[in-house]
């Protein structure tokens, strides 16, 4: 039987790493959680002030102005998984279970339920803060667009009008000097910012994760636009993309965040052997945290708004364990066990992917 008790205070926390859209959200949770008569607690630094008991009261004048602003009025963190929580001892890295404490302080802050903001990986965390007893409600972020749950993540389309803007700028510059530039852009597994950034900047070529690519099919598409008359190329590389019987290019790792793979050096592999074997010259653009930086685009405003808002009708109706998800053209919610199950990756039969083949666009097959 469902509990009597009135919901009075909610935790609102942005977890991961931010993107454009995370304040638009946060104000679309506490204007509206007034006429609820709820009380909004920003939790600061993602699920590292959860732990270690850092947060503030929110109020309007608190998030006024702010629907426009990149990042997060909160902070955030990508290391703070309360579960894979890195501490120091003797000068090594260990990882311990730090989930107790953040239950004692979700109790000692007397919150009735946490909306939290947040990719996959918050999302998994979140799932097991439910099992813990926590009254949990999930907001999906990721500039990726990886959760199967949702049509859209808010992010994607600000991370993809960077690329697109970057591409456009990229193509003036190729054509005059008769260049392949190659642009790396974010996806670790997923290759939706590679595939909608590409095919909306103009890319020639685009290499995503979810379809291995030759390198003879590189050289042959850009070979081809020369016998064409087209003395440049443009190519747009996901960061986890590989080639066939090839693995990722990996950075570095860093035992400090849950999954410890930084990836990174794609492109620099992907230009040095397109100069090698077709002796054109070939120049590199890595856009990195750019494409999480800035103003949300329009799109993602509004969407984060709604999603916002609609998490405080959930939370006034006490559905807890549920994501909020956009369907077609409205939102509505999900068990956030069943968002989780499966990551959305580019499937080859996508409509984008055809659209992109249809048009000429080489995924390096």
């Amino acid at each position: 039987m469902a509990s009597s008790k009135k919901i009075n205070r909610i935790g609102i926390i942005t977890g991961g790493g931010d993107c454009p859209g995370l304040n638009a959200v946060i104000r679309g949770v506490t204007k509206p959680a007034q006429d609820y008569g709820m009380n909004v607690f920003g939790i600061l630094d993602g699920f590292e002030g959860l732990v270690e008991g850092k947060a503030k009261e929110l109020n309007n004048q608190d998030v006024s102005g702010i629907l426009a602003v990149g990042g997060t009025i909160l902070g955030s963190s990508n290391k703070g998984d309360p579960f894979h929580w890195p501490i120091e001892i003797n000068g090594k890295i260990e990882i311990v279970d730090k989930s107790q404490g953040a239950l004692k302080n979700y109790q000692a802050w007397g919150l009735d339920a946490i909306i939290a903001i947040g990719g996959d990986g918050t999302m998994h965390i979140c799932n097991k803060l439910s099992k813990m007893g926590m009254n949990v409600i999930g907001v999906p972020k990721t500039i990726d667009n990886d959760l199967e749950a949702t049509d859209m993540t808010f992010g994607h389309d600000s991370a993809v009008y960077v690329v697109s803007m970057a591409l456009d700028r990229l193509h003036t510059t190729a054509s005059s000097h008769h260049r392949v530039m190659v642009v790396e852009v974010m996806g670790r597994y997923a290759g939706w910012i590679a595939l909608n950034g590409g095919l909306s900047g103009g890319a020639d070529i685009i290499l995503i994760p979810e379809i291995p690519f030759s390198w003879d099919k590189i050289y042959k598409k850009i070979h081809e636009r020369q016998l064409m008359g087209k003395r440049f190329s443009l190519i747009c590389v996901a960061e986890g993309a590989k080639p066939v019987d090839g693995e990722m290019v990996i950075k570095g790792t860093d035992r400090k965040r849950t999954d410890p793979v930084r990836l990174g050096g794609i492109a620099e592999l992907v230009a040095a052997n397109i100069e090698k074997h077709t002796k054109r010259e070939t120049r590199v653009t890595v856009l990195g945290h750019l494409q999480r930086g800035g103003s949300p685009t329009p799109f993602d405003r509004i969407l984060a708004t709604k999603f916002g808002a609609f998490a405080i009708e959930l939370a006034a109706e006490k559905k807890f364990g549920r994501m909020v998800a956009l369907k077609g053209s409205e939102v509505k919610n999900v068990k956030i066990e069943d968002a989780i199950s499966r990551q959305k990756l580019v499937q080859a039969n996508n409509q984008a992917v055809r659209t992109a083949r249809a048009i000429g666009i080489s995924f390096g097959e």
